[in-house]
């Protein structure tokens, strides 16, 4: 093997360990925990090695909650298999809740300020075109044109959000959490079926006209 495959293979070698370090302490000891010297000690590395990785602890918990959203999509795409599209949305919102039950010290560095909004933005762009994608699906379903999908999809996700922190945090528990996000999703959606059926009558005729007179 040519020396420079090598020297290739065992750098990210380091780097995987040092990513996988930090995970563990993340999702044991919650962000807290995340020292460079720490991380350093803990993979058995002196802290130069590790900053020749991560030019500091934002880049690393960058790279942890990439990951972290790779695993959430990962998760979603698996429950995503109810034979109606409204079961599969349904079935995705309660999967969302109990990934952030399951890890909440990981899923409040995926939604916490210590990367950017449009970092965060980009890392989590494959899960919401997950959700817009499942918005497709539904829209076409039923024959209901949304106003804005990018509106509809932002309202999907921050009840998402918002039932996944009632769970985490402890105040209803992540099993009612997630029923509560079932719930939720499950009345957006008929509201959007019974506003889209009220606009496609009134931009129609009524059942009663052409028949008078």
């Amino acid at each position: 093997m040519p020396s420079s495959t090598r020297r290739a293979r065992e750098r990210a070698n380091i780097r995987a360990s040092i990513v996988e370090t930090a995970m563990r302490l993340l999702e044991s000891e919650g962000a807290a925990a995340l020292t460079i010297r720490r991380i350093a000690a803990d993979v058995e590395y002196t802290a130069p090695i590790v900053y020749q990785h991560f030019a500091n602890k934002d880049a690393l918990v960058l790279e942890l909650v990439v990951r972290g959203y790779d695993q959430l999509l990962a998760e979603l795409r698996r429950v995503d298999e109810a034979s109606d599209i409204d079961g599969r949305i349904v079935r995705v919102a309660a999967q969302y809740v109990r990934f952030a039950g399951e890890h909440p010290h990981l899923y409040q560095a995926m939604n916490g300020t210590v990367t950017s909004a449009d970092e965060r933005r980009r890392a989590a762009a494959p899960a919401i075109d997950l959700l817009t994608e499942l918005l497709d699906a539904w829209s076409e379903a039923h024959g209901v044109t949304l106003p804005d999908q990018s509106d509809a999809c932002e309202i999907l996700w921050g009840t998402l959000h918002g039932m996944a922190a009632l769970g985490y945090l402890g105040t209803v528990g992540t099993e009612r959490a997630q029923r509560l996000a079932e719930q939720a999703c499950s009345t957006i959606l008929l509201g959007w079926r019974a506003a889209g059926s009220a606009n496609g009558l009134r931009a129609g005729s009524s059942p009663r006209s052409g028949n008078s007179g």
